[in-house]
C-alpha cells in the first residue's frame, strides 16, 4: 500500500511537470505570435510615415498634389509578400487615391478598431492618428487636395482669372512657377518685417474659401488605410509552433521516460524481493526435503525388519492359517510403502548431469528387455520405431526417464495393448524421442498436473514417476509434453535433445 502510495505521488509529480512545461511553451508561442503581430503593425506605422513623407515632397501650388505622381510613388512602396496595399481616404471615408489591393473591409469598419486581422491581411486604418509626422501638416489646418491631371489644370486655368489684381508694378507670375519672383535688388538690404507663417498645406491663393471647402471635403486626403501581409507573422508563428512542439515532445518523452524508469525501479526492487524471500523459502525446503529424506531412508530400515519378521511368521509350519495370510499381507504393505519411500528419496535426490554421447536405440532396447516381464504378463506389443541416432546425455537418468514412461505406459494400457517407442531428428542438431499407448489418455485439463508429485490415476502408482521424468528432462535442458494419441491414448513428447558430435 505504501509502494503504491509513492507510485502515484511520483507519478502526479511528473505529470505536474509535463503541465507546466506545456503551459510555460503555449504562452512562450503566444508572446512570439503577439510580438510578431506588434512587429507587424509597427512596420505599417512606419510606412505610414513614409507616406507623409511623400506627401508633404510632393505638393505645389499650395496644398494640391497629382493624383498620378502620388500612385505612382504610392505603387514604390507597395511589396509583394509585405505591403500589399494603400489607399488614401477623404473625410467622407470615400477613395482619393490607391495602390496595390487592399481586403474588403467589413461594414462600418470606419468606426471600428483600427486594426482588422484577417487569414491573410493587416489592416489599419486612419493612421494619421496614430503617430505620422503627418498630423502636424493637418491638424488644425487644410487638408491635402489629391487632383488628377486634367482635374488641376481645369481648375487652374478656370480660377486663374480670378485672382486679384497684383499691387505695384509686380507682374502676373506665370503659370509654371507656384510663387512669383521678387523684383531686381529686392534681396539687397530687405526691410525688417515679420514673417507671414504658412501651413504646407494651406488653402491656394487661386481658390476662394468656398471653393477650397467643397473640394476638400471631396479630394481632401482625410486619412488613410494600410494592408499588410501577415505571412512574415504567419512564418514566424508557425516556426515558433514547430519548436514548441518539439520540446513539448521531448519534456513528454522525458517524462514517459521517468515514469517507466520509476515504474521498471519499483519492480526491480520488487522483484528482489520476492527473490530473496524466494531464495530463502527454497533454503528452508531444501533443508526440509534434506531432513525429510533422511527420515524416509532411516524409516526403511524398520520396515526391513518388519517385513523380515512377517516373513517368517508366514513361514512357521506350525502358525495358523490366519496368521500366515495377515502375515504376507503386512509383506505386501510393507513393499508399497518401502517403494513410495524409495521413489520419494530418489525424486529428493539432486540432479548431476554428466553427459556423455548415448545411443538412443541401444538405451531403449534395454528398457524393453528390462520391461519384459510386465510386457509378457499383460500381452503388450511394443514397437520400436525411428533412426538410429546419438544424444548427448546422462546415461543413468536418461535410462531411469525412459524407464518411468515406458512403466506409465505399461500401466495405462489394457491387456493386449499396443505401445510405441518412436524417436527421429528434430533438425541438424536436435533430436526428440515419443512414447506412445493406446490407452485411456489424458484429459486435457489434466496434461500439466500429471507431471506434479503424488499425482496420479493408477491405483498401484507412487504418483512421482513422472515428476521425476520431468526433474530430469529439466536438468538437461529439455521440454517433455503430454499430448492425445490419435485415434486414442497418450502420447509423451521429449523434444530438444541434443545430438552428440
Amino acid at each position: 500500500m505504501e509502494l503504491k502510495s509513492r507510485n502515484g505521488l511520483v507519478y502526479a509529480l511528473l505529470f505536474v511537470v509535463w503541465a507546466l512545461v506545456v503551459a510555460w511553451q503555449v504562452e512562450e508561442h503566444l508572446c512570439v505570435r503577439e510580438a510578431a503581430r506588434t512587429a507587424l503593425a509597427n512596420r505599417a506605422r512606419d510606412i505610414s510615415t513614409t507616406l507623409g513623407i511623400v506627401l508633404r515632397s510632393q505638393r505645389h501650388f499650395g496644398g494640391v498634389i497629382s493624383r498620378e505622381r502620388l500612385e505612382s510613388s504610392m505603387n514604390e512602396l507597395v511589396k509583394p509578400g509585405e505591403l500589399t496595399g494603400l489607399k488614401l481616404l477623404n473625410a467622407a471615408g470615400d477613395t482619393v487615391a490607391v495602390a496595390g489591393t487592399l481586403p474588403d473591409l467589413p461594414p462600418n469598419s470606419a468606426a471600428g478598431p483600427a486594426e482588422h486581422w484577417d487569414e491573410q491581411n493587416l489592416t489599419l486604418m486612419n493612421l494619421v492618428d496614430l503617430g505620422t509626422n503627418l498630423t502636424r501638416d493637418i491638424e488644425g489646418t487644410n487638408p491635402p487636395i489629391i487632383l488628377s491631371r486634367q482635374d488641376f489644370t481645369n481648375r487652374f486655368s478656370t480660377n486663374r482669372t480670378a485672382l486679384p489684381p497684383m499691387e505695384g508694378p509686380r507682374e502676373m507670375r506665370p503659370e509654371s512657377s507656384p510663387d512669383p519672383l521678387p523684383p531686381a535688388g529686392a534681396l539687397t538690404n530687405p526691410p525688417p518685417r515679420a514673417r507671414e507663417f504658412r501651413p504646407r498645406f494651406s488653402r491656394p491663393r487661386w481658390m476662394s474659401e468656398d471653393e477650397y471647402r467643397a473640394i476638400a471635403q471631396k479630394q481632401g486626403a482625410h486619412s488613410f488605410v494600410i494592408a499588410m501581409s501577415t505571412q512574415a507573422v504567419r512564418a514566424a508563428s508557425d516556426q515558433d509552433l514547430w519548436l514548441r512542439a518539439i520540446i513539448v515532445l521531448l519534456a513528454s518523452i522525458s517524462v514517459a521516460g521517468s515514469g517507466l524508469a520509476w515504474r521498471n525501479l519499483g519492480k526491480s526492487a520488487e522483484l528482489q524481493l520476492r527473490l530473496v524471500r524466494a531464495s530463502e523459502l527454497t533454503t528452508h525446503l531444501r533443508q526440509m526435503n534434506l531432513a525429510a529424506a533422511g527420515l524416509a531412508h532411516e524409516t526403511r530400515n524398520p520396515l526391513n525388519i518388519i517385513r523380515g519378521m512377517a516373513q517368517m511368521i508366514s513361514r512357521q509350519p506350525d502358525a495358523p492359517a490366519e496368521t500366515r495370510e495377515k502375515s504376507r499381507a503386512i509383506v505386501e504393505e510393507t513393499d508399497k510403502v518401502t517403494a513410495q519411500l524409495n521413489e520419494f528419496i530418489n525424486y529428493s535426490k539432486p540432479r548431476e548431469v554428466r553427459r556423455v554421447p548415448l545411443a538412443l536405440n541401444a538405451a531403449i532396447q534395454e528398457v524393453v528387455r528390462a520391461l519384459g516381464y510386465d510386457l509378457q504378463e499383460k500381452q503388450l506389443k511394443l514397437e520400436v520405431q525411428g533412426e538410429p541416432v546419438t544424444i548427448e546425455a546422462d546415461e543413468q537418468l536418461f535410462r531411469q526417464a525412459l524407464f518411468n514412461l515406458a512403466l506409465n505406459a505399461v500401466q495405462a494400457v489394457v491387456p493386449g495393448g499396443e505401445i510405441q517407442i518412436v524417436s527421429g531428428r528434430q533438425n541438424g542438431a536436435l533430436a526428440w524421442l515419443e512414447v506412445r499407448d493406446n490407452g485411456p489418455g489424458v484429459a486435457p485439463e489434466r496434461r500439466q498436473e500429471v507431471f506434479k508429485p503424488y499425482f496420479t490415476t493408477h491405483q498401484k502408482g507412487t504418483g512421482l514417476g513422472l515428476a521425476i521424468v520431468q526433474q530430469i528432462v529439466l536438468a538437461h535442458g529439455w521440454d517433455i509434453a503430454c499430448l492425445p494419441n490419435e485415434p486414442r491414448g497418450a502420447v509423451f513428447r521429449l523434444t530438444h535433445l541434443k545430438l552428440a558430435v
